[in-house]
């Protein structure tokens, strides 16, 4: 594992001038009353008309092709896009999943058509999706998935059912991980991945709402659904190595040390305000760790932007960020001794609400801390 060896990035110069241009753009939307600065809103805040403005000014599949509608950024600027964004506590659940995963999957394993499909909307901000990978009583064990893609006529047939599908009820396409040949010993063989545009017929769509009543998750049961073979992503098979490089994206990002940013900037300003200057050094500690956790992330976006697989890596930052999130809301909660109240005007009892009814589910999204731990001490030959 290269984990210990991951490379200090220093951002180029260029993307300061990018950096500078969306907090001019976040300042236009915030004076014009367009969003409310929320904790988790890349999970929470689904907004299609913001995700086509920054679609408008190019800042969706950055990455991507100019012939697929991108700009051939790289992994580095969409890095400094979407910090931006996530300090800022902007809608951005709309076109995440798309922008992070499946849209830089479909780049690497898809087919031209499918490209030409798919990629143009997603970075015009108007394309969403969905991903279908975790499943009753086997959780994030991706290697456990049942569902079943059986070989037919010009396609397969997928049978099965996922939860914790965020977004689903929204998507115009679904990605499903489905098993394509019976369990072996080898439990990482005979996967694939489809693509399903919504709605279809035979998938149901349901509600797993949170303690807050909010629905982003759902529960998606696939009833005999056909897939043609035009709509395989990848080869049949192959799902577990395409699996592992989304999750490369997926699990390393910044959304995973910077859901609750928004809270400890309110929560910050707040003290200085009281004049509270005796809890400088909680708050540094906190920012410290921040800071680290940041280089992290960052470093594994540098081993993307050249090309890399960092999945382990990717591992062990979402395992670290993840439960400093919840250090966040610890720290705040103690420092400032505000009560939490999702329906407070002023914003940091109500920041401070809505982290704390999220914050079960920081640990658990995208694999659980054990599942990541086991990931890492497979790879460390200790497992």
């Amino acid at each position: 594992m290269d984990l210990w060896n991951l490379r200090p990035v220093t951002l180029p110069a260029e993307l300061e001038t990018l950096r500078r241009d969306i907090r001019a753009f976040l300042g236009a939307e915030l004076a014009a009353g367009r969003f409310t600065p929320r904790c988790d809103q890349w999970l929470g805040g689904w907004d299609a008309s913001f995700s086509r403005r920054l679609g408008e000014r190019g800042w969706i599949g950055m990455a991507f092709p100019e012939q697929y509608g991108g700009r051939q950024a790289g992994a580095l600027a969409r890095f400094v896009v979407t910090e931006e964004l996530l300090a800022a506590g902007a809608p951005v659940a709309a076109h995440w999943i798309a922008d992070r995963q499946t849209g830089p999957g479909l780049l690497r394993f898809g087919t031209e058509e499918q490209k030409h499909t798919y990629l143009p909307g997603i970075a015009r901000g108007e394309r969403f999706f969905a991903v279908g990978l975790s499943e009753p009583d086997t959780g994030s064990d991706l290697a456990s998935v049942r569902t079943r893609a059986t070989r037919v006529v010009d396609g397969w047939r997928l049978s099965g059912t996922k939860v914790w599908t965020s977004g689903a009820h929204h998507a115009q396409t679904l990605v499903v991980l489905a098993r394509t040949a019976a369990p072996a010993a080898d439990r990482h063989a005979g996967l694939g991945q489809f693509i399903i545009d919504l709605p279809h017929p035979a998938v149901q769509i349901r509600p797993i709402r949170l303690l807050t009543g909010e629905h982003h998750f759902n529960e998606v049961v696939l009833d005999e659904v056909f897939v043609p073979d035009a709509r395989v992503l990848g080869e049949p098979g192959d799902g577990w190595h395409q699996v592992t490089h989304e999750l490369a994206m997926e699990r390393s990002g910044p959304e995973r040390i910077l859901s609750t940013f928004p809270l400890l900037a309110v929560a910050t300003e707040s003290l200085a305000a009281a004049g509270r200057l005796g809890e400088r050094c909680a708050l540094g500690s906190v920012v410290a760790r921040l800071w680290a956790l940041r280089q992290m992330s960052l470093a594994v976006a540098g081993r993307l932007e050249a090309g890399g697989v960092p999945a382990v890596e990717a591992a062990a930052v979402k395992d670290l960020g993840t439960r400093f999130e919840n250090t966040v809301i610890d720290c705040v909660r103690m420092l400032t001794q505000v009560e939490p109240d999702p329906g407070a005007t002023d914003e940091l009892p109500r920041m401070l609400a809505e982290a704390v009814l999220h914050s079960p589910g920081f640990t658990l999204r995208g694999g659980t801390n054990e599942i990541l731990r086991g990931v890492i001490a497979r790879q460390l030959g200790v497992r």
